[in-house]
């Protein structure tokens, strides 16, 4: 319960504290991708129970001949890469924790299609809500690979409390003023998890 009101009222004062930030992002993603503004896809939330989650656009709709979309890479325009590195696509998603969907603080909500994919262990990071920033986060992101991110998660279902969450944010700032580890060596962004060879 204590979680649920941290998060609420910090979302809440971050919000206000960056209404003109976020007006002007509206503004210069419509300039720059058109309509919508903002990207919504259905992710999996606390006990897997689907929701929608909010962020800016980072990419353009191009397609190829087939009328299929070009890959991330080649639809990641500058504009939408500075958004990423700068962790500002991110904003939206402070909807879903006022809206009690999310959490500041949690394993990061990937795609429903991995739900499957999960063994045992990997598929207790959805004990707890969703985060926007976690500790796999800061401990890597997007430039670790995927074993290490789910034990990471693992290891902060086992271990949460507010003073790690506190430090977990703490760390998430610093880490966004170095833009490290947005992305994975090579890859525009983080490569798609397969699945496990054993349990």
């Amino acid at each position: 319960m204590f979680k649920q009101l941290f998060d609420l009222l910090l979302a809440s004062f971050i919000s206000f504290i960056l209404a003109p930030i976020f007006m002007a992002l509206i503004l210069l993603v419509r300039f720059k991708f058109g309509s919508p503004v903002m990207f919504k896809q259905q992710r999996p939330g606390l006990f897997g129970k689907p929701f929608y989650i909010y962020k800016f656009r980072t990419m353009n709709n191009h397609k190829n001949d087939k009328g299929e979309l070009l890959p991330d890479a080649e639809r990641l325009t500058s504009f939408g890469n500075w958004l990423r590195f700068t962790s500002l696509d991110e904003l939206p998603s402070l909807w879903n924790v006022i809206k009690g969907e999310m959490s500041l603080v949690g394993p990061r909500p990937l795609l429903m299609e991995y739900l499957p994919l999960y063994n045992t262990q990997q598929a207790r990071r959805h004990e707890l809500k969703p985060g926007i920033t976690g500790w796999a986060q800061v401990n890597g992101r997007n430039a670790i690979n995927w074993d290490e991110k789910f034990k990471l998660d693992i290891w902060y279902v086992d271990n949460q409390c507010f003073y790690l969450d506190v430090k977990i944010i703490l760390l998430t700032v610093k880490k966004v003023f170095l833009q490290d580890g947005v992305s994975a060596k090579g890859e525009a962004t983080m490569p798609k998890f397969t699945g496990n060879s054993t349990e």
